[in-house]
């Protein structure tokens, strides 16, 4: 069996943020995503958080039709 090489190519430092950040972005959903499923207690709003009462209110909308959530493939362009 032989090993190909791929040659190098040179990147613009200013390039790098733009190549960069959709990958970290994309680690990063991925990690929270199992972090959330693996560690509920992680996530955890206090009943009288603000932000608890918007995401209740958003699933009540959500279960009576009133709201339509964009997919994931829309929200991040995969």
């Amino acid at each position: 069996m032989t090993v190909q090489s791929i040659p190098a190519q040179a990147i613009n430092p200013q390039d790098l943020p733009g190549l960069l950040e959709p990958l970290i972005r994309r680690i990063v959903r991925e990690e929270l995503a199992q972090i959330a499923v693996k560690r509920p207690d992680v996530f955890y709003l206090p009943k009288d958080s603000p932000l608890r009462d918007d995401l209740v209110d958003i699933l009540k909308r959500r279960e009576r039709g009133e709201v339509s959530l964009l997919s994931h493939a829309e929200v991040w362009g995969e």
